[in-house]
């Protein structure tokens, strides 16, 4: 496993029901409604079906950042220093890591509202995570 030496100092958190993905916020700018945070993906697995509804700046930090098909078909691999803009989609995708750890810095920017919709199989919207929540949950890491 090649642990990039800050990965070992940054203190991992989960999301509730989201298996395969642990992340860190960096820092929330209120005013100009930008979030950054540090993603990391396990190794040879797919997070939730979701979609980005505002835009997101990624920059893969290490490992191979994969994107899957709604059926769970490989969409793309993005390798270590791929810097990708994505704006907001209504197209469903799921995310992983190759064969080792996975992380990916997102800047997510532009909104207050809703950040993602994560999604059932059939497409149905089951929870939402917005910029009230990441603040939430980075209040409660504060504390």
């Amino acid at each position: 496993m090649n642990n990039l030496l800050f990965d070992r100092a940054i203190s991992w958190q989960t999301l509730e029901n989201i298996e395969h993905l642990q992340y860190a916020i960096l820092d929330i700018d209120r005013q100009n409604r930008i979030i950054d945070v540090v993603f990391k993906f396990a190794p040879q697995a797919q997070i939730v079906l979701h979609r980005h509804k505002v835009l997101n700046h990624m920059l893969v930090i290490q490992g191979e950042h994969r994107l899957y098909e709604a059926d769970g078909r490989l969409k793309e691999i993005r390798p270590v220093g791929r810097y990708t803009v994505s704006p907001a989609s209504d197209e469903p995708h799921r995310e992983g890591g190759g064969d080792e750890e996975t992380i990916v810095f997102f800047s997510i920017r532009g909104s207050d509202g809703v950040l993602y919709e994560i999604l059932d199989d059939d497409l149905n919207v089951g929870a939402t995570l917005s910029m009230q929540d990441l603040i939430d949950l980075h209040s409660r890491r504060m504390q």
